[in-house]
């Protein structure tokens, strides 16, 4: 395929580098690459960094203090993912998305107990009460989100107030209330503590 790479300008719709399915080469198409080992630890551990929207540095930090506290690493690890403030606005529906909940936090629309929080790493507590504060209650983008997710549930770790715009944190959650999430967290506990 002509690449148009010295000087030559593209016209036409044919200008686009096909992207094939194999690796490159003669035995390309021969190959069948199995992902063993580390391989699998570390797609695992980048299918929940991107799941979550977390920066390497910060997940390490949290596998750490995981790690630090009594009970199973991979389950306080989840555990302590879901509880992310940026996670808890996602989970009671006034995001559509984790970046779109996230921003919701940073712009300072939050408060936990009564205080402003615009911190999206907060991790709440037990008892702790997520709303949205006085002055953001007639956001477009918070309403219109608690409108586009009315029909999904909440998580049984929290009791959404929908029309209030706050939610109460009832508990842990436990690694059964996240059937969803399509992790395996023993295998980035085994990557991280090689």
């Amino acid at each position: 395929m002509k690449l148009f790479l010295k000087g030559e300008r593209c016209h036409t719709e044919k200008c686009a580098i096909e992207k094939r399915n194999f690796p490159p080469g003669q035995h390309g198409k021969d190959r069948k690459p199995k992902i063993v080992g580390y391989g699998l630890q570390l797609r695992e551990k980048q299918k929940a960094r991107r799941y979550y929207g977390i920066l390497e540095q910060q997940f390490r930090n949290l596998y750490e203090k995981a790690s630090a506290q009594k009970g199973i690493t991979g389950d306080n690890m989840l555990n302590m993912l879901e509880r992310r403030l940026d996670n808890v606005i996602y989970r009671m529906g006034f995001g559509t998305s984790r970046p779109q909940s996230r921003q919701i936090v940073r712009h300072g629309h939050i408060q936990v107990n009564g205080r402003k929080v615009n911190i999206p790493s907060y991790v709440v507590k037990p008892g702790d009460i997520v709303e949205v504060r006085e002055k953001s209650r007639n956001n477009p983008t918070i309403l219109g989100a608690r409108d586009a997710t009315a029909h999904a549930p909440s998580p049984n770790w929290l009791e959404v107030d929908r029309e209030g715009l706050k939610a109460k944190v009832l508990g842990q959650p436990k690694r059964e209330d996240l059937v969803q999430i399509q992790l395996n967290e023993q295998l980035i506990v085994e990557l991280y503590s090689k």
